[in-house]
């Protein structure tokens, strides 16, 4: 479990650092030419890995449902926003309300697919990550 944990922090790390890069990017072009390259850069990225550690194309893509493949363009419309925003608002912002978006989206999900766990602790969860976005933003002002 703590591989998982150390893992899922690392992931964290990585999506702010690609935010932050992506939108010194965006700054010297646009939001859409920065997710733009972030796309060509992470497709030259991830065939290299998979020609050189094997699974490109393992599986079976095609058994896949249409649905599944709309992920590509909601990760550009993702990057683009990102991009946007950290010129704008900064990068604890950004980050606070791209958390406080997957924990909304994410207890909603949990309740209609009935996933256990205790949906008033995610809602609180939910309260304190946009609390702490108000704190921080007042403490600006």
């Amino acid at each position: 479990m703590i591989g998982f944990a150390a893992l899922a922090l690392l992931a964290g790390v990585l999506v702010s650092l690609s935010r932050q890069v992506n939108g010194r990017l965006a700054l010297s072009t646009s939001a859409w030419d920065s997710s733009f390259w972030n796309h060509i850069v992470g497709l030259g990225f991830v065939t290299l890995a998979a020609v050189l550690f094997g699974g490109l194309f393992a599986g079976a893509p095609m058994e896949a449902p249409w649905w599944a493949y709309l992920g590509g363009p909601v990760g550009v419309v993702f990057i683009a926003a990102g991009s946007w925003l950290i010129a704008r608002i900064g990068a604890a912002q950004t980050a606070l309300l791209i958390i406080a978006g997957q924990m909304i989206s994410g207890v909603v999900l949990d309740v209609l697919m009935g996933t256990a766990g205790n949906t008033w602790a995610r809602i609180i969860g939910i309260v304190l990550i946009l609390a702490g976005m108000w704190v921080s933003r007042s403490a600006k002002d």
